[in-house]
């Protein structure tokens, strides 16, 4: 009896830190799960073995902030079966967003000798802005066990089990005390989606905001409670303009704070 073929995943590399993809290859252990149901037939950042297409799933990490990517997110599209957005880059454009606040070419002239020679366009924009997407798994970097979990729910048919709550949940869940009532300290989880285990706040640190709005956050009311602890509108700016900066709920309170 012949046997059948094992589904292709492919992972692909956009504008970003690589943070992501070295998500997945941190998994180790994790993967041996799904490994052997699964071939990774396009991963240059792991090997320089490549199977050709069409892919079964596909992961992309990266915002789309050049011509040439513009065009190449359209080859991945076609190639893939399923196409799922891994980070915060990929999801929402990732920190290079930052520049859809200002003139992109200013920018390069501060930073290039001769930004003559940059192509690059005037935004930093998610994959979804330019292609179908079937599933965005948020996180700056990633959540490696989230990762596996989608995975482990194409293999198995069924929709990926992931948390849209707020980081608020995660502190409650691990019994950490809530830095902002008990030290006055400034923190995004209310309305940040879980999916770190709230790591900072267990170091007695605020959240920053790593994996995005959650589902139905309340940002103004938030930032209503940071003034109460002092915060000026600056500080408040600040605390949206980070890897998520241009997520819609994000984008729009800090928006309200500028100027």
């Amino acid at each position: 009896m012949q046997r059948k073929n094992k589904p292709k995943l492919a992972v692909w590399k956009f504008a970003s830190c690589d943070g992501c993809q070295l998500s997945l290859l941190d998994c180790e252990d994790e993967l041996l799960a799904v490994a052997g149901a699964i071939d990774i037939a396009y991963f240059p950042e792991a090997t320089r073995a490549v199977m050709k297409g069409p892919y079964d799933l596909s992961l992309v990490e990266g915002s789309i902030t050049t011509q040439h990517d513009a065009e190449r997110i359209h080859q991945v599209r076609r190639n893939s079966k399923l196409l799922v957005t891994i980070g915060s880059c990929a999801t929402v454009g990732g920190i290079q967003a930052l520049r859809n606040f200002k003139d992109v070419k200013n920018l390069t002239a501060l930073v290039y000798a001769n930004p003559k020679y940059i192509e690059t366009l005037s935004k930093s924009t998610p994959i979804a802005d330019h292609v179908f997407v079937d599933f965005e798994l948020r996180g700056c970097p990633i959540n490696k066990a989230q990762l596996v979990e989608i995975i482990s729910a194409y293999l198995n048919g069924r929709k990926p089990n992931v948390p849209k709550y707020s980081v608020c949940m995660e502190c409650k869940r691990r019994g950490t005390p809530c830095v902002m009532v008990t030290q006055g300290t400034p923190c995004m989880g209310p309305v940040t989606q879980a999916g770190c285990g709230a790591l900072c706040p267990a170091y007695q640190r605020g959240c920053y905001g790593c994996f995005g709005p959650a589902e139905t956050p309340n940002p103004r009311a938030l930032s209503e409670q940071w003034k109460a602890l002092g915060k000026t509108p600056q500080e408040i700016l600040r605390a949206y303009r980070s890897f998520n900066a241009y997520a819609d709920a994000f984008r729009k309170e800090g928006d309200a704070h500028e100027g």
